[in-house]
């Protein structure tokens, strides 16, 4: 048995499907036909604008198909790589100044002023 990879529809979309019904446009069966979808999602979907009205998906993706849960975990691994930088530049200063303090050229000389 195949499974169809699962489709992510962008908010945009999924208000343009509510308005198109809410302004009598359409039925819901040829919108379901004509779009492909599955007329189970559809009638959930109208269920939120009708609840929502035009706040409705704000937890949806974007317009440019990104999900917030993509942004926040691409946010993430930009900040890791940052504080992964951050650390490499650090253990080199402490690598250098570790050689530095071997080799005696900044240990401060006894007696000095």
């Amino acid at each position: 048995m195949s499974s169809r990879p699962r489709r992510v529809f962008t908010r945009d979309f999924k208000l343009d499907v509510c308005r198109r019904l809410a302004r009598g446009e359409t039925r819901i069966v040829f919108l379901c036909r004509e779009q492909g979808l599955c007329r189970s999602v559809v009638e959930r979907w109208v269920q939120a604008y009708a609840r929502d009205g035009d706040e409705a998906f704000r937890d949806g993706p974007t317009a440019n198909g990104e999900h917030p849960a993509e942004r926040s975990l691409r946010a993430a691994e930009e900040r890791i790589a940052a504080l992964e930088a951050a650390l490499g530049r650090a253990s080199l200063e402490l690598d250098l100044l570790r050689r530095a303090v071997e080799k005696g050229g900044s240990r401060p000389r006894s007696g000095a002023t």
